[in-house]
């Protein structure tokens, strides 16, 4: 059963019903409980279905530059898996840590964490201090928390030194009902979206845009070869529409054939199926560090070469261990490496002859700005970067659907319905829509004859 307040909005109450509505004392919530934490010790299946819970937790106070909204969807990140495993560090840790500041962040040390780090919904209540949003605004949420009091925050949020992932590193985050955001992370919907799709967007397609386009990362530009590892998975199937978008040439590599065909549809220059070439984990091999990393990347320079004629500019990278020294082998004299991440491992091990000699670069890139987000939710609103949404679960089932992104059984995202009673719901503009057309909105949706990949799984 939904509250009042949770019942108008779904009826589309306008602006005034929903402010004369209380705010629930208590909401719906995955979450982590802190007395979890330790369970996977000696353990080496970390099954993330053991510690992800749903039910009641406590409605927070607003404090004056907050908004609340009510969520009606939003999508597992693999940062879901890393705070349900504990790992690297129980995050409970970031909770304490960031309460130690006092005042309206004591809020955020609770013995439960609500997680999630996406967001689209429909703003219920704003702060006294909030003066660009109002009730009723229909928004996503960029996971960027920052301290706007905070000098560094203003060349560049993501240099701040209190900068955070909302609902990862911060507490009362996506995966409810309700959530409890600063109006510096709302972005307006796009209106031909439904709440599924919006609410799929904004980590992912942002992180890749400040990765590849932003003056922060890569900069492509026309013409720019980008090979793209996991190009089917929530980054890459962003980045490789980004290096179209900019007249480059994505070259994507996955682990399947099926992988591979969702590839194609989504428009990509070459497509490589890793499977098909014997590569390896990028580890050791006869006590040689770096050797295989080597001779994968001489394969899959073969290959490049062979379709585009010459070596990437540079490697889109989130993988991490298994990849990485292979990345910077590959890329060409004077090339770049742009990574995040790191879903495989976080200790990179690489042979910096092939850096250093030939002048290569590494970008470290970690989430994006609030004017990156801005820019990249604009690609969106204009339907110019369509959503990577794969399958969506009901929020009573947020462990099946973290599990599949922790075994990577899934491809591009994988939504959750919160308050959204059903798919397809939240279209305000359906002509928009209508002109870009349902196949391309959905280019890793299962189509026709295609093997379905689960869908509102119950």
């Amino acid at each position: 059963m939904t509250d009042s307040l949770a019942q108008a909005v779904l009826a589309g109450a306008d602006a005034d019903v929903l402010e004369r509505e209380p705010v629930p004392d208590r909401y719906t919530a995955a979450h982590l409980r802190v007395e979890d934490v330790g369970v996977f010790d000696g353990v080496e299946d970390k099954d993330v279905r053991r510690t992800l819970h749903v039910g009641d937790v406590p409605m927070p106070e607003l404090a004056p530059d907050e908004v609340l909204v009510a969520v009606m969807a939003s999508s597992v990140n693999y940062n879901t898996v890393w705070s349900a495993t504990f790992e690297p560090l129980p995050t409970f840790d970031f909770l304490r840590r960031y309460a130690r500041q006092g005042g309206w962040a004591a809020r955020h040390d609770q013995p439960y964490h609500v997680m999630g780090s996406d967001a689209a919904g429909v703003i219920v209540r704003t702060g006294n201090g909030v003066r660009r949003w109002r009730t009723g605004d229909h928004v996503v949420v960029s996971c960027t928390h920052v301290d706007d009091q905070e000098p560094a925050t203003h060349s560049d949020g993501m240099l701040g030194a209190d900068q955070r992932i909302w609902g990862f590193e911060t507490n009362f985050g996506g995966l409810a009902h309700y959530t409890v955001v600063r109006a510096s992370q709302l972005l307006p919907k796009a209106a031909h979206l439904t709440w599924e799709e919006a609410a799929s967007v904004p980590l992912c397609a942002a992180t890749s845009y400040r990765m590849l386009v932003s003056e922060h990362g890569a900069r492509i530009k026309q013409g720019d070869v980008v090979l793209i590892w996991g190009a089917t998975g929530g980054l890459g199937a962003f980045a490789v529409q980004l290096v179209k978008n900019g007249g480059g040439i994505p070259v994507g590599v996955v682990s399947s054939e099926a992988k591979a065909d969702l590839l194609r549809r989504l428009g990509c220059d070459v497509v490589i199926n890793r499977s098909e070439l014997g590569m390896g984990d990028g580890g050791d091999t006869d006590g040689d560090p770096g050797r295989r990393a080597i001779e994968d990347g001489k394969r899959l320079g073969r290959i490049i070469r062979r379709e585009v004629g010459e070596d990437p500019h540079i490697a889109f990278d989130f993988i991490g261990r298994a990849t990485f020294a292979t990345s910077v082998f590959l890329v060409r004299r004077g090339g770049t490496v742009v990574t995040c991440g790191s879903s495989t491992g976080y200790q990179h091990h690489y042979d910096n002859r092939y850096l250093w000699m030939n002048l290569k670069r590494i970008i470290g890139s970690h989430s994006a700005n609030f004017q990156e987000q801005w820019e990249c939710n604009r690609l969106v609103q204009m339907g110019r970067l369509m959503p990577a949404l794969s399958e969506v679960h009901p929020l009573d089932r947020i462990g099946e659907a973290s599990r599949r992104v922790q075994q990577n059984l899934h491809t591009g995202k994988v939504g959750v319905l919160c308050l959204a009673p059903e798919p397809g719901l939240g279209v305000t503009d359906p002509a928009t829509r209508a002109r870009i057309g349902e196949e391309r909105l959905s280019p890793l949706r299962p189509q026709a004859g295609a093997t379905p990949v689960p869908a509102l799984a119950r």
